[in-house]
């Protein structure tokens, strides 16, 4: 299982609470998943798509320079969403050695307080 660093979880899974103005990276650090000697070759990410979002969760440029690959973490740069909106995130990774994974968690957006 992939290692979550600043990630919340209750009963559905891993989650991250974002303001909808962020613009952050989230890494997924999937180094104790992976054999001696592999490493992750490619990652992709989709985000759910919410009917009638006006202002929806998104990679802010591309996936070839928001979804970043360093060593065994994944790093995914988000930014936007609607308020009130709880988007689901996969990330999918292939290994040198061909192995496939998909991992999944939320971004709940709404206003942060201190």
């Amino acid at each position: 299982m992939a290692n979550l660093t600043g990630f919340k979880r209750d009963n559905q899974g891993a989650f991250i609470e974002k303001h909808p103005s962020a613009n952050l990276q989230y890494g997924l650090d999937f180094t104790d998943y992976l054999s001696s000697g592999d490493n992750i070759s490619s990652a992709s990410v989709s985000i759910e798509t919410i009917t009638g979002d006006s202002a929806p969760l998104a990679l802010p440029t591309d996936a070839s320079t928001d979804v970043v690959i360093s060593s065994g973490v994944v790093n995914v740069r988000l930014n936007g969403g609607t308020s009130g909106n709880v988007y689901n995130v996969d990330v999918t990774i292939v290994t040198a050695n061909g192995d496939t994974d998909v991992r999944r968690f939320r971004i709940v957006v709404g206003e942060k307080h201190l």
